[in-house]
């Protein structure tokens, strides 16, 4: 059976913005989740497109592709949801709060404690790095410096004062979250006492004022890949903030910059540039020195090129990211009009204008452009 629109399964417009979408994804989700509707197939089915409508809409990349090509363009292994098998394989979005808002039960205990984990995360950091686009055709190391936190010494990261332990919340009784019935559903939510720790530090360290973490001024050394493009984000696992009492460390995102290039331009692993040709060398053809990144090569440019025409270096572009392959060098040829000529250079030029005329095969494309605009005025008359 086809597919149901996307948009039709959760009944909203094509303009729809994330809130609106999440909005009624989140009423169907309530209304068919098979906790409400145990050993009913039709409901978790529905459940089951709705979930997969939300995960792909609420999607940036993946909403573009589907608003362009539909269905097809996650078929064949493009992108697409599959893999709906209960509660697992969910991509591309965040569905997390929207069942912690109505499913505060799902999961027990155990949600409780990886909420608390994840509290105690330290947080993602974002380091801008530019680079040329020979730095990016060749790769490098680079040290770099940041501000960050790392774990106290004093306390190990836990935010007690030495020799004592944190205790656990009053408030939630050491869960992290707290529960209260709305309805027809109980709802959890993190301990606002605790911020989802589960413990109070009564007798704070000195030296972290109870954080667990302290900031600095951090050197390291990263290595940018051959290859890298403009855009590229690098992951740098545990690189980021400190976590707290036993959190784990946070990554380091470098977002990579590749400056634009006086003589090449870039596409993927493509690389493009222009050069200028004399009439005369164009009409004779010859050979000419070009530039490419590992320096000078020639290239043989046959006679009669016109302008635009495009002579591609095999090999002489960017190493691809995770891969063997190499891009190519496109040149382009421009054919420049001489300036400033001599009386006796324009006297010359006169002369071998005046020995072509009459004879089309020199000008095929002239001849054609010329018999075009006749036509068309003859067209005109009648």
């Amino acid at each position: 059976m086809a597919k149901r629109d996307y948009y039709d399964v959760l009944g909203v417009g094509k303009n729809a913005n994330p809130e609106e979408l999440k909005s009624a994804y989140r009423k169907l989700a309530v209304k068919y989740h098979p906790d409400k509707n145990p050993n009913d197939k039709a409901a978790e089915d529905k459940f089951k497109e709705a979930s997969e409508a939300y995960g792909v809409l609420s999607d940036k990349s993946k909403k573009e592709n589907y608003d362009n090509f539909g269905h097809a363009a996650f078929e064949n292994g493009g992108g697409g949801q599959g893999g709906f098998g209960g509660f697992g394989g969910f991509s591309g979005a965040d569905f997390s709060d929207i069942f912690e808002d109505f499913f505060g039960d799902f999961g027990g205990s155990r949600r409780g404690s990886r909420g608390r984990s994840s509290n105690n995360r330290g947080s993602d950091l974002r380091y801008d790095l530019s680079i040329t686009l020979e730095e990016a055709y060749s790769g490098k190391k680079q040290n770099i410096q940041f501000s960050t936190s790392e774990k106290c010494n004093t306390c190990k990261g836990n935010g007690s004062k030495p020799g004592t332990t944190p205790e656990r919340c009053s408030y939630c009784g050491g869960n992290g979250r707290v529960r209260s019935n709305q309805g027809f559903f109980t709802v959890q939510q993190t301990c606002p006492q605790c911020a989802g720790n589960g413990e109070e530090i009564t007798n704070p360290c000195s030296n972290c004022n109870g954080q667990g973490n302290n900031q600095i001024a951090k050197k390291i050394s990263v290595t940018i890949p051959k290859g890298v493009d403009d855009g590229t984000r690098i992951r740098l696992a545990g690189k980021g903030e400190a976590g707290t009492r036993g959190g784990g460390s946070g990554d380091l995102y470098l977002f990579i910059n590749v400056k634009s290039h006086d003589l090449f331009k870039r596409s993927d692993v493509n690389l493009f540039f222009e050069f200028p040709i004399s009439i005369a060398d164009a009409a004779l053809g010859g050979e000419i020195e070009v530039p490419t990144l590992e320096g000078r090569v020639n290239l043989k440019i046959p006679p009669e090129p016109q302008t635009g025409k495009v002579f591609r270096l095999r090999g002489k572009g960017v190493t691809q990211v995770r891969s063997a392959g190499i891009g190519d060098l496109l040149c382009k040829v421009v054919l420049e009009t001489p300036v400033s000529l001599t009386d006796k250079q324009k006297s010359l030029l006169k002369e071998f204008k005046e020995s072509l005329e009459g004879n089309p095969k020199h000008s095929p494309k002239e001849k054609t452009w010329f018999d075009g605009v006749k036509d068309f005025f003859e067209t005109l008359k009648g």
